[in-house]
């Protein structure tokens, strides 16, 4: 075989490889998003009041982001491919069961579990790429088209949610993960290179344990704030009380020998810029999706499937720019397109702001605009920050920045929804696009 059929051969590969990671990757997210839609027609059916309906809904994610960055260590010690297809096997289950829970507190387990499978795949498919893309500068091109991939996945949450329901039943929208993970535990030993484990690092059992609890305890009391007012005990125990065991993690990580997350980790200023413009595309994209479809279908009166229809040209202005980021930011540089993406993403939450929701304009001159722009602009700015935020990470690290990386995207949306309740959706869609606007602003002086 000469080196040109080498080469050849190994970019099929490469490219097989990316496509199964980032099919994962985007069904974790779909798994989130994809429960907004068919939760009012659960509660119906197991007649749960509105904060039963919540917890169901926060479920997964507070297990999701709860255990990121104990399941990147697990990656980087154990090996990445090895906690990708532990992950894999347990979101599989989980996904398994969902659809056949006879009430509220098996549907409520399934996702809890669900959300810890994917704390684990989620930073090992990160882990497992950048063995595939050794280089830097092949695994910044890589994460160039990573980074849009988690909205690609909420974008089908909505959009396949909606038509499921309407075709069918609520319970098939839990079997859809099922078509992704399945394939991925059978192709994974064939398709991905093991990757060599980390022993030698401890698994920092306090700080795990420290930094769960605080994630996991933050995040409820954030969203319990749906249901019960920011000076109930209900809200202010489990804040206050996140707050004390993140301040402790903090304080262990300054003090341990192999901290879970490096305080150093976070100081550089291009990733704590891009971790900022990560969690702020992830609020803009979220809040769009929450807003435009209560607007849709209680204001407008749309059906699910109507409502689903909606977002098609979201997701085809967003495919289409995430494949173009790789490109751009080999050519422009990685802090130049998410200043543009984040401008972009802003202009197109100011014109939905100011157009989007009046009834009496047409959905092509007053929602779709702004939608295209939203798009356009989260698929650069995720796919330049998660350039910037993995830049010059080492290898054993690899599991940890995807850990930070999905902290990021997860955070940012639960800490917007508890503001939106409180703010109104146009006082917070005005201050989501002045803040894009400044981190916009802050990454062109940081990076140019």
């Amino acid at each position: 075989m000469s080196v040109k059929e080498a080469t050849r051969v190994v970019d099929v590969q490469h490219r097989y490889a990316f496509a199964l990671l980032g099919s994962v990757q985007a069904t974790l997210i779909f798994t989130l998003a994809a429960i907004a839609v068919p939760l009012p027609a659960i509660g119906r059916e197991f007649g749960l009041q509105r904060a039963d309906l919540i917890l169901l809904s926060a479920s997964y994610g507070l297990t999701f982001a709860g255990l990121l960055l104990f399941g990147g260590r697990l990656a980087d010690r154990y090996g990445g491919r090895r906690a990708l297809l532990v992950g894999l096997l347990l979101f599989a289950a989980a996904s398994a069961a969902a659809p056949f829970a006879s009430g509220i507190e098996a549907l409520l387990a399934a996702r809890l579990v669900q959300g810890a499978g994917a704390a684990l795949v989620a930073p090992a498919a990160m882990a497992v790429l950048r063995t595939v893309h050794p280089s830097p500068a092949a695994y910044g091109r890589a994460m160039a088209s990573w980074g849009g991939l988690s909205v690609l996945g909420a974008t089908a949450g909505n959009l396949l949610s909606g038509v499921i329901l309407s075709w069918l039943s609520w319970r098939w929208t839990f079997a859809v993960p099922l078509a992704v993970a399945v394939p991925a535990l059978v192709l994974t030993p064939r398709l991905l290179p093991p990757t060599a484990p980390h022993r030698g690092r401890a698994l920092d059992l306090p700080g795990a344990a420290l930094a769960t609890l605080g994630i996991t305890f933050a995040s409820y009391g954030l969203v319990v704030t749906d249901v019960r007012p920011w000076s109930s005990a209900a809200v202010l125990l489990p804040l206050l009380g996140g707050a004390v065991l993140l301040g402790a993690f903090l304080y262990v990580q300054r003090r341990a020998h192999d901290p879970l997350l490096p305080p150093r980790f976070l100081l550089d200023r291009r990733r704590a810029l891009a971790l900022a413009a990560v969690a702020l595309s992830a609020c803009g994209t979220a809040m769009t999706f929450v807003v435009l479809s209560l607007h849709l279908q209680q204001t407008l009166g749309r059906s699910p499937l109507q409502t689903s229809a909606a977002f098609v040209p979201f997701a085809v202005a967003l495919i289409a720019t995430g494949r173009a980021a790789g490109p751009l930011v080999i050519r422009y540089g990685a802090g130049a397109v998410t200043t543009a993406g984040l401008g972009t993403g802003a202009a197109g939450l100011a014109l939905l702001a100011a157009t989007g929701l009046q009834a009496q304009l047409p959905y092509v001159y007053g929602t779709l605009p702004g939608l295209v722009l939203l798009a356009a602009g989260a698929a650069a700015s995720f796919g330049g920050a998660s350039v910037l935020a993995t830049e010059g990470v080492p290898p054993q690290r690899a599991g940890l920045a995807g850990g930070v990386l999905n902290s990021a995207m997860e955070l940012g949306p639960t800490v917007l929804f508890a503001l939106l309740l409180t703010l109104g959706s146009d006082a917070l869609s005005l201050a989501a696009t002045g803040s894009a606007l400044a981190v916009a602003a802050l990454v062109n002086h940081r990076t140019g």
